[in-house]
């Protein structure tokens, strides 16, 4: 709203006038009461617009949903979307946010209150002791410790989130990134969190004494800067070449900040970013590591860019390696000159909500390793090319289109020989040929593959399917329209490492597997929102032996259950 930055010029002015004329303390106090007032307005104009923007955003999520026609998965999802619209809409006029115009004092308790009820906090007595010698001792885990440490304390970590940012950064292998995040498991310097009793660790909290040492150890090179902190560690002990620039404040105007040369750019809590035109090209100098995108997992914290014109002026930044703009709204197309950034190894569009182009020439993107693209509703072209890129072993939110939207398809980049993590997305007008997912068979590194269904047409109620990768561990069917299992996910069509089954969403009825005498050797097992699927516990034991965890959510008319063979260790299974 223009008229409070005016109002707060005239009231400057003002002030000074009368101050030329005489000091009034008195009076000036007064003045200074009222600029505060607009200042506390401002903010909640701020706020109501960031609200207003996380409606449209919660509105364009919606529109992917309903375009997808699955009825069964509206169903079941209604009233969530009802009040998370219901929710969006209600804070368009926040009765919370009302507290911004009460005194200072009165709104500092209020808030330190409502930080201190939601806050979630690890006990530091409660977990085992940490051996920081022995993380200081090896450069690579010290290295991405250092990275831990952009992090606020006590807060929980996509652990793909760090290793994007580490192998991004640094020109590391994620393969490499995961076996020193397990590393740092074991020492305690991280803790699972937000994973219930899944052996799996996707979520993690930094452990509160290391986040404290490391923090107290570099405390002399946190700098506070225009938009956030800069951070560079002291070189002599750490012989790692890291420095970052952290946007921490809500609103953001990049326009005359320079950064050195080689700093990351990070958006830690920054909503609302202004990129003024030319400061990419004028200020900052080929940073590796432009992440200005959301590292939290909730898409609660929305994200907004002024205009894309700043993507044009990324040409010019060849030392670019990763460049994150998840969760960002007003993101149309990627311009054509985002592919001549010929050594970009990750580019993160994760739900980039109003994205609906990508580059035509996006071959030219050589040293691609990471291409993910989920949650991008508007997206429904899959540009030539993608099957060029050689070094690519991500590729999530690949789209099935019809022939003319999607030119690439999967016997395209069943090309791609160091892929390893595949998620598929089939949409409402799909045209799958009969040969199409025979291609799946020939990835010959593929670990990791998920398939989701926009669409409930029987056409695609079975796709042709005859043997997955030999390579596949894990699969996921999102909204899987099938009533059986089908042929090829029997055991005895199973790859031999095949381990982690999930399930969640669409029409199954049955677990069983007629005909197929074996029993799955899968350890994991994850059935979610499957209200058609009548199973019994003992069944389940009996079709699944060799279970260490299993996760049932909304199945049918069962109690929800989540079972650990380590945690439950003597206990009786299934105990919800």
């Amino acid at each position: 709203m223009k008229a409070i930055p005016v109002l707060q010029k005239r009231l400057s002015r003002t002030r000074s006038i009368f101050q030329e004329r005489g000091r009034d303390e008195s009076f000036d106090g007064k003045l200074e009461k009222l600029s505060k007032e607009l200042e506390n307005m401002s903010e909640l104009f701020l706020k109501v617009k960031r609200n207003k923007d996380e409606l449209l955003d919660t509105l364009t999520e919606v529109y992917g949903h309903l375009g997808r026609l699955n009825r069964k998965r509206l169903d079941e999802e209604m009233d969530d979307i009802c009040q998370k619209i219901r929710h969006s809409a209600h804070k368009l006029l926040p009765m919370e946010e009302h507290q911004i115009l009460l005194p200072m004092e009165e709104h500092q308790i209020q808030q330190s209150s409502h930080s201190s009820s939601t806050q979630y906090n690890i006990h530091p007595f409660s977990l085992p002791p940490i051996n920081f010698n022995q993380v200081r001792e090896r450069k690579n885990l010290l290295e991405l410790s250092i990275y831990l440490l952009i992090y606020p304390e006590n807060a929980i970590i996509k652990r793909r989130h760090l290793l994007y940012l580490w192998a991004g950064d640094s020109i590391r292998e994620l393969e490499d990134g995961e076996k020193l995040f397990d590393e740092l498991l074991k020492l305690n310097a991280i803790v699972p969190c937000g994973n219930g009793k899944c052996p799996i660790v996707n979520k993690f909290k930094i452990h509160p004494q290391f986040h404290r040492h490391f923090t107290e150890e570099i405390g002399s090179s946190d700098i506070q800067v225009p938009g956030g902190r800069y951070i560079q560690p002291p070189f002599p002990y750490y012989p790692i070449n890291f420095d970052a620039y952290l946007l921490t404040q809500k609103k953001v105007v990049l326009r005359d900040q320079p950064f050195p040369t080689g700093a990351c750019i990070i958006n830690i809590a920054t909503n609302y970013l202004n990129i003024q035109s030319q400061w990419l090209n004028k200020k900052m100098k080929c940073s590796g590591t432009l992440q200005l995108g959301r590292w939290q997992d909730s898409p609660s914290h929305h994200i907004e860019v002024d205009n894309e014109n700043f993507l044009e002026e990324l040409k010019d930044h060849n030392g670019l390696s990763y460049l994150s703009l998840r969760g960002i709204s007003r993101i149309f197309k990627l311009p054509s000159s985002i592919a001549l950034l010929k050594y970009l190894r990750i580019l993160d569009l994760k739900a980039c909500h109003n994205l609906e182009t990508l580059p035509n020439d996006i071959s030219l993107m050589k040293s691609l390793n990471c291409l993910i693209l989920s949650q991008c509703y508007l997206l429904d072209a899959m540009p030539k090319g993608i099957e060029k890129l050689a070094e690519l072993e991500v590729l999530k939110g690949f789209v099935i289109s019809n022939s003319r939207k999607t030119p690439c398809k999967i016997s395209d980049i069943s090309k791609l020989k160091r892929l390893r993590r595949l998620s598929i997305h089939i949409k409402v007008e799909a045209v799958i040929k009969d040969m199409e997912f025979e291609s799946l068979r020939q990835f010959p590194a593929l670990v990791h593959l998920k398939i989701s269904w926009g669409v409930s047409d029987k056409r695609h109620r079975d796709i042709p399917i005859t043997t997955l990768p030999s390579t596949l561990k894990k699969l996921h069917l999102e909204c899987f329209f099938g009533q059986k299992i089908p042929e090829w996910l029997k055991p005895s069509k199973l790859p031999s490492e095949f381990k982690e089954l999930k399930i969640t969403g669409g029409k199954l009825q049955s677990m069983n597997h007629d005909g197929d005498m074996d029993k799955w050797a899968i350890e994991i097992l994850h059935l979610k929102y499957l209200k058609d699927l009548e199973i019994d516990i003992q069944i389940l034991l009996e079709l699944f032996p060799f279970l260490r965890y299993v996760e049932m959510k909304k199945v049918s008319k069962h109690p929800d259950i989540e079972w650990s063979s380590v945690e439950e260790k003597g206990k009786s299974k299934f105990v919800s």
